[in-house]
């Protein structure tokens, strides 16, 4: 599974996503860190990524085309991307499953 990684998120959970086996991409990575979220949303469908954010115009966007992307929508508050990576990988065996289901929308609190 691929995925792309948005803004909000630090480029180490894109590098920690690759090492686990998922070849991953932050948007800094394709110079999108200030595009538009429609524009993501539509380079993401088009290399067959899964979007992890934690902007809720993505959620939206799911909605609006079900054929899009699925989208893993992380709600955790502001931590140290130390933090983060611990937290993510507790729970991405789960979010993994969810997606393997055929889940568009994993909701992560």
């Amino acid at each position: 599974m691929n995925f792309l990684v948005d803004a909000q998120l630090p480029p180490a959970l894109a590098r920690w996503l690759t090492d686990e086996g998922h070849p991953s991409k932050h948007v800094n990575d394709l110079s999108m860190a200030q595009s538009r979220d429609q524009e993501i949303w539509a380079e993401a469908k088009r290399n067959n990524w899964v979007i992890i954010t934690k902007d809720e115009d993505f959620v939206v966007l799911s909605g609006i085309d079900p054929s899009g992307s699925p989208v893993v929508w992380l709600r955790v508050g502001n931590c140290r991307r130390q933090c983060l990576l611990n937290w993510f990988g507790a729970l991405f065996p789960s979010i993994l499953d969810e997606l393997a289901k055929g889940e568009r929308l994993v909701e992560v609190i």
